[in-house]
């Protein structure tokens, strides 16, 4: 039988504590998830939580985050925007879920090759984007920017940018 010191069981204590903050597992189920995915692909994660909320966890696989930026290079040098993103996004997304954890992944080799070949969203859903950001900008009072935003971005440098 092994014992165990009494530094050590208060260290042991400590790692063992409870904090009320979900994040450490998240991360830690987030990297366990993306070790399911085959490489360059690119997760958004949905952690749902008891009261209702949702954090949101991206995570690339291999070879997914150099993939990721070089694709959105291309798509905003081809002036693609957030209809575009979101209808080649749709094309390509396989959903899953584990328990209250909703996956969807996307294949980047698929996503550049539709922006390779200037694949576009349909013009009823470009409308319909655009009626969105009016109804938003009254509830709102805001004036947006722009009526059609920006391509979202499928690698970390556009994904994780805060602006």
């Amino acid at each position: 039988m092994q014992t165990m010191t009494t530094a050590a069981a208060a260290e042991r204590r400590l790692v063992l504590a409870p904090t009320g903050d979900a994040r450490p597992v998240e991360k830690a189920a987030a990297e366990g998830i993306a070790d399911g995915f085959p490489p360059e692909t690119y997760l958004w994660i949905n952690f749902w939580r008891p009261d209702g909320g949702v954090r949101i966890w991206y995570a690339w696989t291999a070879g997914g985050t150099e993939l990721g930026n070089r694709i959105d290079q291309l798509a905003l040098g081809a002036g693609l925007d957030a209809t575009d993103w979101l209808h080649i996004a749709d094309r390509h997304c396989e959903h899953s879920e584990r328990g209250r954890i909703r996956i969807q992944a996307h294949p980047l080799r698929p996503v550049l090759a539709d922006v390779q070949a200037g694949e576009r969203g349909p013009e009823d859903r470009r409308e319909a984007l655009r009626r969105f950001m009016r109804k938003a900008s009254e509830v709102t009072g805001q004036t947006p920017r722009t009526l059609t935003p920006r391509w979202l971005g499928f690698g970390p440098a556009l994904v994780n940018r805060k602006d």
